[in-house]
Formats: structure tokens, C-alpha cells, sequence
């Protein structure tokens, strides 16, 4: 009696479901992790055909299913598991683990069914299908846009085409720039750089404003693509593992005064970066290549989606065990429900309008900043500006 009753506080208490049925498919048993399931009261469903608890087409097949095994003898589900779908009272369909054992008891033979819910599981699998579609939309859209900025980099070409009678040269170097990986590309971009200087002096003094124009657009747009193709190499060269951090000491106020010289020369009209320092000491220990880029790519942002006449303020600090290093601008900010995706590779907030930019700038700092062993977070408003805030330990 003792054994009995500890079985029966087993299946009562049970994580999962716990079914019986005799060998005609009617209900013998079920406990109560099977009804909060399905959504039935016990008196509801034992003695019924097990086959209500299932939608269609299995509810049809299942007494069929049980004959052929009675003549057959020749199992196809028992003492397997396998990924079924169950109907709740209230017509709702939803996805289990089900396994079944055979059980011979007084003669007579029963089928118990252990029922595992895979709702949440299920739940869980579809959102990461919806986030790896979310990506490809965004690698789909950058994709169109570097096509556009190719094809308007053939179109200026096109027009200038016979001027420059580079027609042919300029045609064959569309079809590598086509058909060729993102860091072949470099080469054939330097070369039409090169070109469009010296055509820029052969024609110095003609004062043919239009081809001057023209010229411009060559300049601009070889260095949308040369940016562009800048932020794919450095998101390639970390995802393969080909980014080594190189640490070394250096001082970081020299380090930054270099930088904000560097980047006032890209400003735009009244625009001023400041620079200042605070802590004892100003030497680190960090991969100083890494770190430029990191500080360069979150300056040149502040600069991009700052307005004319704006101040950018960059700060260092050295003390209580950490290096922090900040950027703060007033410019366009990011919106609250975006948040969760700055640091995607390809994403771009929606308020961005038509700044050009890959989406990848802030997925490269992120990573560099954690192969430094370092973190980055950020404080953000929509129309009222950035701060960006890296740390690093300092052992």
C-alpha cells in the first residue's frame, strides 16, 4: 500500500503530464500537470477517446494507428520520442514531447504518455528566427545602399566618360568593382583617385564649373566607398579572429591632443572639439591602434550627426583602478526604443535620415573595446544629444 500510494504522489505531483489509456485508445488517467495542459477537469476526458485531446488529422487516425499495432505487434512510436501537437479544450493547438510506453497489468494492456510542453521553447526558437530575419533585412538594405553608391559612382563616371576618354578603362574597372570582395577593392578605388587628381590638374584654370562639379562628386563618392569599405574589413578582420590586440605604454593626453587635431580638420563649419583630462597620472597600457579607431569612429559620429556651430566633448580620466574615456555631443541622439540594437552590425537609427553611414561603425567599437577587455555604454535622447562612456581596467 505504501508502494502504491508513493507511485500515485509521484504522477500526481509531476512536472510534466502523465496520460493512460487502454488498448481501445479510452481515457484511464490523467494527472493534473496533463489537465492544466489541456485545459480539462479529470471527470471531463477519462473514459473518452484519447483522440479529443488531439486536432486534426491525427484526432482521425489515431484509433487506426492503435489497430494496425494490436495486429502488427510492430511499434512505431513507443518507446520513442517525438515532437506532436496537442488541442486544448478551448480549441487551441500547441506543440509537446511525447512518449509512450506500453504496460501490461491483470491481463490487460495499457499505453501511458509522458507529455513534455514545448510552448516556450517553441516561442523562444520563432524569435530567434524573426531576429536572424531582422538582420538579413538590415544586410539586404546596406547591400542596396552600397549598390546605389556604386552605381552613382558609374554614373558620374558615364558623364564624364568622353572628356576624359577613360571610357573603356573606367568601364572594365565597373565590372571588377562588381565582381570583386570587398577588401580587392581597394586598389581600383585608389586608381580612380589617382586619375581624377590629375585630370583635376591637367584642366586646373578652364573654369568649367560643370566638370569641376563632376570631379567633386568622383572625390566624394570614392570616399563613401573607401569609409565604407574601411568598416567591412575591420568587422571581417574581427569576426574571423584576425584582430590581435598589441598593447603598449603610452601617454594618453599626447595620444588625444593628436586625435582631436586629427578630427577639427573634418568638423564641419563652427564646429569645436574639446579636450580635457583628468587623474595624476596620464600613461596606459592599451593596443594604441585599436584604441584610435575606437575614439576616431565615436568622434567622427558626433561630428556626422551634430549640427554647424556645435561643441564636441571628449574627456579622459585615469584613477580608482580604471581608464574612462568619453564622448558627448548635442546632436540628433538616438531613440529610446532603438537602443537595444546601437551596437548591431548594419543597424542605423531610424531618425538618421539620408546621413550616409554602414551601420557598422559602432559594432567595430564594441568589439575592439571588448578585445581590450573593456566595456562601452551610452546615454541617449532622441534631439538631445550622446554620451558615449568606454572603461578599461587598470590592472
Amino acid at each position: 500500500m505504501r508502494n502504491d500510494a508513493l507511485l500515485e504522489a509521484i504522477i500526481e505531483n509531476a512536472i510534466d503530464g502523465i496520460i493512460t489509456i487502454n488498448e481501445r485508445g479510452i481515457i484511464e488517467s490523467i494527472n493534473p500537470s496533463a489537465c492544466r495542459l489541456f485545459l480539462y477537469e479529470p471527470e471531463e476526458v477519462i473514459g473518452k477517446n484519447i483522440a479529443v485531446l488531439m486536432p486534426s488529422p491525427d484526432r482521425e487516425r489515431h484509433d487506426g494507428y492503435i489497430d494496425k499495432y494490436r495486429q502488427t505487434h510492430i511499434p512505431h512510436i513507443i518507446g520513442y520520442g517525438r515532437d506532436v501537437l496537442g488541442r486544448k479544450k478551448n480549441g487551441a493547438v500547441f506543440p509537446f514531447r511525447l512518449g509512450v510506453s506500453e504496460v501490461k497489468y491483470e491481463g490487460m494492456r495499457f499505453f501511458a504518455g509522458f507529455i513534455h510542453d514545448l510552448s516556450h521553447q517553441k516561442e523562444a526558437e520563432n524569435r530567434l528566427m524573426q531576429y536572424t530575419q531582422h538582420l538579413e533585412e538590415l544586410v539586404k538594405e546596406r547591400t542596396v545602399s552600397l549598390n546605389e553608391t556604386i552605381d552613382a559612382l558609374t554614373e558620374t563616371k558615364e558623364e564624364l566618360s568622353h572628356a576624359l576618354e577613360k571610357e573603356k578603362e573606367l568601364g572594365k574597372l565597373k565590372s571588377r568593382l562588381l565582381s570583386m570582395a570587398s577588401h580587392e577593392f581597394r586598389t581600383p578605388l585608389s586608381s580612380i583617385q589617382l586619375s581624377n587628381s590629375l585630370i583635376e590638374r591637367y584642366l586646373e584654370g578652364t573654369g568649367n564649373a560643370k566638370i569641376d562639379r563632376h570631379i567633386q562628386k568622383i572625390r566624394n563618392a570614392v570616399s563613401n566607398l573607401t569609409i565604407i569599405l574601411d568598416d567591412f574589413l575591420h568587422v571581417e578582420k574581427a569576426e574571423a579572429g584576425k584582430v590581435e590586440v598589441a598593447y603598449s605604454t603610452f601617454d594618453l593626453i599626447a595620444f588625444s591632443k593628436e586625435i582631436v587635431e586629427e578630427m577639427q580638420l573634418l568638423s564641419k563649419k563652427q564646429q569645436i572639439i574639446t579636450y580635457s583630462h583628468h587623474g595624476e597620472h596620464s600613461l596606459v597600457r592599451l593596443d594604441r591602434n585599436l584604441l584610435k579607431n575606437c575614439i576616431i569612429n565615436l568622434i567622427s559620429n558626433a561630428i556626422k550627426y551634430s549640427g554647424e556651430a556645435t561643441t564636441i566633448k571628449f574627456g579622459t580620466y585615469i584613477g580608482e583602478g580604471k581608464c574612462q574615456i568619453t564622448v558627448e555631443d548635442d546632436g540628433i541622439g538616438i531613440p529610446q526604443e532603438e537602443h537595444k540594437h546601437l551596437f548591431e552590425a548594419f543597424f542605423r537609427a531610424q531618425n538618421t535620415g539620408n546621413i550616409p553611414g554602414t551601420g557598422l561603425g559602432l559594432n567595430i567599437v564594441s568589439r575592439y573595446v571588448k578585445l581590450m577587455n573593456g566595456t562601452i555604454d551610452f546615454i541617449s535622447e532622441a534631439g538631445r544629444g550622446t554620451a558615449f562612456t568606454i572603461l578599461f581596467p587598470i590592472l
